[in-house]
């Protein structure tokens, strides 16, 4: 017997299964036609100047998935999985009454909460939604004192052509933890699915759909569980379909770079003693770089835009001192506007110490004393869109993250630390990772075996630009971070008023 790996053996299955599939709907009695569009993950108004995303390109997209679904007698969802009124520049503003406003000129068939959606605390959540003229489907979440939340359901029934369709929802689990959802109770959601799955099968669902926000490892075992037939999912900003022949599961790239669709065609065959259905899911991932933009919805964006151009065009603080944002200067040496940043992400987190990597402030000019500084300066110095996060990490980890932000010494490099919190001496001339002869936090030496909260942005939490050893104990994620790092730095400069930022000899080299 010829033992063939694992992928030759689901090719060969999915093979086998497309064939009986193609055999069922020659003979059935009718096919019911099928198509979902997914978004999650959805923050920016426009494409950041790329050549993908927006809300233009999702509009026009949609506009046409309609009238292609029409056209084919197909039943269209349109779907989100999750994350939008958090976190933008625009949603520190408004609380994301503008994203509620988008989605229902759009037309959203389901909704499902992210963590981010809690970002502005439980009170303005259940405004927001309140405003939605959209379902927002949640089995999961509940009350403190287990009700139903107002506007929200468990899931949507729908009967299309005698076919009945199960559309059950369920919101990030984990959102108590990285968000702010007051007493708002979430329950596993793995569990809730399956639960809700077989309570609409049993009540006479013949295609149960999962719409999910959640991580990958919840998406991979409610598919290899069979939990429902088609899981759509959010929270990991990646592009991915998969299908075993008894599941199909797909997500859509953050900020509809690249969107995911899939077309169902549902071929039901009635016997003498029951029916039966038999299904093949047809993905089809959408490159948004070859939508042309809605004219109209481009004209939504373009007011949205000026709106907010008038809002960070005001002045919010006048300079003491100078700033420096050069990019020689902030990728080499301590630098005053990098003092600044790295002190706006400790103060905002309440963390001890706080790390910002140079290469991440891009504004590469001078500010005199006796600027007046505008909302607009700080966003063009730091035009990312990068998060803030903090965590409790060793002192050895502090310690690495050091050695690796001076490794490029000899060149300006945008690892080059900015810090806050912390003083640390180094050896230009040592080897790299040897280079840092001491490092004191409130005067008192770095404990290796000590634990410290730090604040850094979400790159740098993943790994970015050679910090492994934040990654390795900060367990950042793509969608980690409640706060714009711009935004904490626009709160804090305005708090000041007078901006007397100066270096301060927090890195000294000998």
């Amino acid at each position: 017997m010829i033992d063939l790996d694992r992928r030759e053996t689901l090719k060969l299955l999915l093979a086998a299964s497309a064939a009986a599939f193609a055999r069922d709907a020659a003979a059935a009695d009718k096919v019911v036609r099928l198509t979902f569009v997914l978004v999650s993950d959805f923050y920016r108004l426009d494409s950041g100047g790329g050549k993908r995303g927006g809300f233009a390109r999702l509009a026009a997209l949609v506009g046409a998935e309609r009238a292609r679904a029409a056209a084919e007698n197909r039943r269209f969802f349109f779907v989100h999985a999750g994350d939008t009124l958090s976190p933008s520049l625009l949603s520190s503003v408004d609380s994301g009454a503008h994203m509620i406003a988008l989605f229902n000129d759009l037309g959203l068939d389901a909704f499902v909460p992210g963590n981010h959606e809690l970002d502005f605390g439980k009170d303005v959540y259940l405004q927001r939604m309140s405003e939605a003229r959209f379902p927002v489907l949640a089995a999961n979440l509940r009350d403190a004192a287990g009700a139903p939340l107002p506007h929200h359901l468990d899931q949507i029934l729908v009967d299309i052509d005698g076919l009945k369709l199960a559309l059950i929802g369920s919101a990030y689990d984990r959102t108590p933890s990285v968000s702010s959802s007051g007493d708002l109770v979430f329950a596993d959601t793995r569990f809730t699915i399956r639960q809700r799955s077989e309570k609409a099968r049993a009540e006479g669902a013949d295609l149960v759909v999962a719409i999910i926000h959640a991580d990958k490892e919840t998406g991979a075992a409610l598919m290899h569980g069979h939990a429902a037939d088609l899981i759509l999912s959010g929270h990991n900003h990646d592009l991915r379909i998969d299908f075993d022949g008894r599941t199909a599961l797909m997500e859509s790239q953050a900020d509809a770079v690249y969107l995911s669709a899939v077309d169902l065609d549902i071929a039901v065959t009635t016997g003498d003693k029951a029916r039966r259905l038999s299904w093949w899911p047809s993905f089809r991932p959408i490159d948004t770089a070859k939508v042309v933009p809605d004219p109209g919805f481009a004209a939504k964006i373009a007011a949205y835009e000026a709106q907010l151009a008038q809002i960070f065009d005001l002045e919010i603080a006048t300079l003491a001192a100078p700033l420096d944002s050069r990019t020689q200067v902030v990728r080499s040496e301590e630098a005053a506007i990098g003092d600044l940043v790295a002190d706006a992400l400790r103060k905002a987190s309440g963390a001890e110490v706080a790390l910002f990597n140079g290469g991440g402030i891009r504004g590469n000019r001078l500010y005199p004393a006796g600027t007046k500084l505008r909302r607009r300066d700080i966003i063009e110095e730091l035009p990312f869109g990068n998060k803030t996060v903090a965590a409790s990490v060793p002192g050895k980890a502090v310690a690495a993250a050091l050695e690796n932000g001076f490794s490029q010494l000899d060149r300006p490099s945008g690892r080059f630390p900015q810090v806050s919190g912390l003083a640390v001496v180094v050896d230009r001339t040592a080897p790299q990772g040897q280079r840092v002869r001491s490092v004191t936090i409130r005067g008192e030496p770095l404990d290796p075996s000590r634990h410290y909260r730090l604040a850094t942005n979400d790159y740098l939490a993943r790994g970015g630009d050679g910090y492994w050893m934040l990654a390795g104990e900060m367990r950042a994620t793509s969608d980690s971070g409640v706060r714009l790092v711009a935004q904490d730095v626009i709160t804090h400069v305005e708090a000041a008023r007078i901006v007397d930022a100066r270096v301060e000899g927090r890195i000294t080299f000998v």
